[in-house]
Parts: structure tokens; C-alpha cells; sequence
């Protein structure tokens, strides 16, 4: 018999893990919720041809595609045999497969937004928490099955909601105690760089690809990549110039000045992301005060805060505990299509795992992609699964997640047990997590069970206390006992 696995990327989670993980799922829900945001939750698949093409030609790469029933059909052999040939050649074929399993929550949101937006009041603010799936390769942080929690606010223009957001993911990693840097961009900021070293406009997804693999294979071997999609060197010499020149500047604010004076009056877009960024600081600004921290750029390692309320820099010398700490990074660009405006990434500032552990970004005209055009959406987005592994390796998770059954009663016998099933029962009504052991065995077994199982209290009930209607309580974790009569026990929990 073939020894039982798991899929490559897959994981199975036992109760500890599964604790642990809703009080990651319930943190994020509860900030959302204070925040208005409203449930939702779509299929687990969509059709296919929702998700293609939704997140450039890498992401398509690692859609799951989901088979079509009755592909054994013999009276259709010949043609599924010529059908999977295309599919070989990297194309669709809808006689092999009509529908993929879900590659992020924001495609499908804004299918749903697109077939119900008459009945939809705006701005619709809707968070979700679901599985997605990517086959991508697995390795440390990366999984092929693993879990988002998004939220995002459709049907407003406004830079309060960019705020919102990120006022959100700090509350967020305040409550799970991972201190982290929100990294912040604007599409239409690369736009325009874009537009100023004159690469054409089918080009862009290659150089947004490009400029987002800076971190992980540097800066020089990226745009090398780019000659053989088709730009020349001028346009990559310019390209690069302009991304160390102004990376390295001396503030954020210099940074953005410095950009505004090279686009001039030809490069609108760009002037409008400065201008948008600079209001989104503006805003963070006013609403954190002195708690509020900025980066400077990633190739220059010292810290600026903000001496009043204007873009204004000063060195500031340690960071403390409780500070939105805040980085522009001019070589962000996360690489999905459908981002319009700002850009956002989220990485822990300790920890061994140095990759993202959130992002998101504002989507102008995503639900145009599905026939409503004119809705505008910005969304973020958390990565569980490297928030979970962050939180274990730095040992954050509270004590009282391990706990799962509170109190255990013994077995001693047929009559003690139906006794303390039926006092067992009236403790669960008032919420006490117990549970009573299934068979009357040697005290030593149960004891190790209750051990095993983390449960902090016993309660036994023998014949003598059965007479007297009382029951010995016992600290598994000092070791301390009390009688108590079973009166005392349904109305004072001062054991717990």
C-alpha cells in the first residue's frame, strides 16, 4: 500500500495550529468589522475565463485549471486527444477545462461587484477571508493552497479610503504585536517614468515585472532581462539612471520634488501620482502626529520623522514601540495588472521571513474588465500563512490560544459519570469548555490525557462525593484541590 501524502504546498493543520490561526483570522476580522467593513465570500472556482489574463502573463502561469467532467467519454476521445494537444501549447481549450480554482480574492470581488452593482450601496466596503491557489513553486512562506484575508472599498475616489487602509494593516500588526514597515508607491509615479525614457506602452508589463524582481535577482541582472523583450539599451540606461538617482535622494521629499522637476508639463500621469502621494502622506500625517515614521529610500539606511504636520524630514534616531512606520520605495511595483494608482507592501521589521507579509493597492476601473466600467476600488490584502509562521518564530501567540477544554471530568463510574455528565452539561451552558472522559480507567491514563491535552482542571466525583452531592476540583498546574459542592460549582468559577 502506497504510504499516504500530501500535495506539494499543501499542509494539514492540527488543533494547536488551527487555534492559533483563528486568532490571526479573528484579530483580522475584528479590525475590519470596527471599520464597517462587511463579510463576503465567492467560489472556491471560477470560470477561466474570469481569471485569465487578470494578472499578466506570469500570473497566468500559475492559475490551477480544473478539468471538465466526462473527459473518459469514449465517444469523444479523438477530439479531447487533440484538445489537450492545445493545451500542451500553452493555450485554452474549453473541451478540457472551463473553470480554475481562485487565484486571489480581488478578481473574483470585482466579478461579483460587476453582477450585483444595482443592488450595491457605495462605497461598498466588503472584507473576505478565504483559501486561494497558485502553482507556484513551493518553498519557505510560499504554498500552493493558502489562506487571504482582504479588504477593500469600491465606489470611491477619495485618498481617505488609501489612508483607511493602511490605518487598518497598522492596527492589525499593533494587535498581533509583528512590527512592520507599510511600503508605499504609485503606478501612475512608474507611468511616468515609463513615459520619460519613451517605452511603449506594450512594454509596460515587462518593465513592471522587471522592477519588482529587483530584490530577488538586483537591479542590474532585471533590466538586463529587458533586451530580450524587445527594448534597446537607451531606454534601459535611462530607466536605470533614473531609478538609482532618485532611490538614493536624500528624503522622500527630495525624492518627489526632484521626480516632479524631471517630468515637467509632458508627463501628467506622473506629476498626478506625486501629487496623490504626497496628499496620502499629508493625511497620515495629521491623523498619526509625532507617531507616524518615515523611511528613507531602501539604499540609504537612515530614518526620518516628521517635525509638524508637512512633508518635512528630520534624522530620527530609533524607532519606537507603536510607530507606523512608513517607507516610499520608488522600485515597488507589485507586479499584478490591475493596479492604476497607489501601491502597497507589507514586511515584518524582524523575523528570519523577509518577504511580503500583505500588499494591495487602488484599481480604477477593474469591474470595466467584466462590462461595468467607472467603479473605482483600492483593497488589501494579508498573507496568513507567513503572518502565522512570522508569529511562531517569534513566539507571539498568546499562552490561553493552547487552551481548548478547560476542565475535565474524571471517570470514576457508571453512576459518578452520569453525574458529571449532567453537571457538565449545565457548566457548558454558561460557557465553560469541559469535556468528560469516555471510560472509567486508572486515574494515572486520565491524568496523562488532561496533560497532554493542556486542560488546566480536574474534577472528580467518587463515591463518597456522589453521597454528599460535592466534587474535588484539582490545578493541573500547581497541583492545588478544593471541595467544592456541586451547588458552589455551578455558580462560582473563582477556580478558573
Amino acid at each position: 500500500m502506497t504510504k499516504p501524502s500530501l500535495p506539494q504546498g499543501t499542509r494539514d493543520f492540527g488543533p494547536e495550529t488551527v487555534r492559533k490561526r483563528n486568532f490571526i483570522f479573528n484579530t483580522i476580522r475584528n479590525v475590519f468589522e470596527l471599520y464597517g467593513f462587511q463579510p463576503l465570500e465567492t467560489p472556491a472556482m471560477e470560470n477561466i475565463e474570469t481569471l485569465m489574463g487578470k494578472y499578466g502573463d506570469e500570473g497566468d502561469k500559475l492559475i490551477f485549471k480544473i478539468l471538465n467532467n466526462g473527459l473518459d467519454n469514449p465517444a469523444k476521445e479523438k477530439q479531447i486527444r487533440e484538445d489537450f494537444e492545445k493545451i500542451l501549447d500553452g493555450k485554452n481549450n474549453k473541451g478540457i477545462t472551463e473553470r480554475a480554482l481562485k487565484y486571489d480574492l480581488t478578481i473574483p470581488f470585482a466579478r461579483f461587484v460587476a453582477m450585483n452593482h444595482t443592488q450595491l450601496t457605495f462605497p461598498f466596503k466588503r472584507y473576505q477571508i478565504q483559501p486561494v491557489w497558485r502553482a507556484d513553486r513551493p518553498q519557505k512562506g510560499r504554498y500552493r493552497e493558502f489562506y487571504q484575508c482582504d479588504a477593500d472599498v469600491v465606489g470611491s475616489n477619495g485618498l481617505m479610503s488609501e489612508v483607511e487602509l493602511i490605518q487598518i494593516i497598522y492596527e492589525v500588526y499593533q494587535r498581533l504585536g509583528i512590527p512592520v514597515t507599510i511600503i508605499i508607491n504609485n503606478r501612475k509615479i512608474l507611468n511616468g517614468i515609463f513615459q520619460k525614457c519613451k517605452i511603449p506602452l506594450e512594454k509596460l508589463n515587462d518593465v513592471l515585472t522587471a522592477i519588482d524582481q529587483f530584490d530577488k535577482i538586483g537591479i542590474n541582472n532585471s533590466l538586463l532581462n529587458l533586451l530580450s523583450k524587445g527594448l534597446v539599451q537607451k531606454q534601459i540606461d535611462d530607466l536605470k539612471s533614473i531609478l538609482i538617482e532618485l532611490a538614493t535622494s536624500e528624503t522622500p521629499e527630495v525624492l518627489l520634488n526632484n521626480l516632479e522637476n524631471k517630468f515637467g508639463n509632458d508627463t501628467k500621469v506622473g506629476v498626478d501620482g506625486i501629487k496623490e502621494t504626497k496628499d496620502i502622506f499629508n493625511l497620515l500625517l495629521s491623523i498619526n502626529k509625532e507617531r507616524l515614521v518615515f523611511f528613507n529610500p531602501k539604499n540609504n539606511p537612515k530614518i526620518y520623522t516628521p517635525s509638524e504636520i508637512k512633508l518635512d524630514f528630520n534624522p530620527y534616531i530609533k524607532l519606537k514601540k507603536g510607530d507606523l512606520n512608513i517607507h516610499f520605495d520608488l522600485t515597488l511595483a507589485r507586479g499584478l495588472n490591475y493596479y492604476t494608482a497607489s501601491i502597497f507592501e507589507i514586511k515584518a521589521n524582524v523575523g528570519s521571513l523577509k518577504s511580503s507579509i500583505g500588499g494591495g493597492g487602488r484599481y480604477d476601473d477593474l469591474t470595466g474588465l467584466f462590462g461595468v466600467p467607472g467603479i473605482p476600488g483600492v483593497g488589501i490584502s494579508f498573507g496568513v500563512d507567513r503572518i502565522y509562521d512570522v508569529m511562531e518564530e517569534l513566539k507571539l501567540f498568546p499562552a490561553a490560544i493552547h487552551t481548548g477544554t478547560q476542565v475535565l471530568f474524571f471517570n470514576l463510574g457508571n453512576e459518578e459519570s452520569k453525574s458529571a455528565f449532567i453537571l457538565m452539561q449545565h457548566l457548558r451552558t454558561k460557557g465553560v469548555r469541559c469535556e468528560l472522559y469516555h471510560e472509567a480507567v486508572k486515574f494515572d491514563k486520565q491524568f496523562k490525557y488532561a496533560e497532554k491535552k493542556n486542560i488546566s482542571f480536574a474534577i472528580l466525583i467518587g463515591s463518597k462525593e456522589l453521597e454528599n452531592k460535592t466534587c474535588s476540583v484539582k490545578d493541573l498546574r500547581n497541583g492545588n484541590q478544593q471541595e467544592m459542592s456541586w451547588d458552589d460549582l455551578l455558580t462560582n468559577f473563582s477556580f478558573l
